[in-house]
């Protein structure tokens, strides 16, 4: 369906059409909620698959994964009878990365779950994410390079 059409089908006259839906999908306007219902109407989708996610409500969070399903190769799952999200390993470097972030997200939850960390540290770093794990990458990175830097020197005495 062309951009052009779906304007002309939800009442757009033929010559505004495709420009007045263009600008709705580059962000340059932004449909009122009557016309994102007709546009999902038209579709055959809910309105919420077409806005922006509330992520404070269930369905806002639901529409959230079923983009991150697209997007991320996130899927839904059961094991051991417990509903579960995991990755889709069949995503490449979508996957790789994604592993990585949670990887450091479930090492942080634990280390706040074993009492290891406070909560406001566990807060602090999941408002301050990445840049916390990039600076600690920096430091652990210096470490390496210090202690290169002492082995050398020792070895040259």
């Amino acid at each position: 369906m062309t951009q052009k059409y779906l304007g002309m089908t939800i009442g757009f006259s033929e010559s505004t059409a495709e420009v007045r839906m263009a600008q709705y999908e580059n962000g340059a306007r932004t449909p009122k909620e009557k016309m994102v219902a007709d546009f999902a109407n038209e579709l055959d989708v809910s309105p919420h698959a077409l806005t922006v996610p509330d992520i404070d409500t269930d369905i806002g969070l639901m529409h959230t994964l079923f983009t991150l399903e697209d997007l991320r190769g996130l899927t839904i799952g059961e094991i051991d009878g417990e509903i579960c999200l995991r990755l889709d390993k069949s995503k490449g470097m979508t996957y790789v990365g994604m592993l990585d972030m949670f990887m450091a997200w479930q090492k942080e939850a634990e280390k706040f779950k074993a009492g290891e960390i406070t909560k406001e540290e566990y807060d602090q770093w999941r408002y301050n994410y990445p840049r916390i794990e990039a600076e600690r990458f920096k430091a652990d990175i210096d470490a390496l390079r210090a202690a290169k830097d002492i082995d050398k020197a020792q070895a040259d005495k």
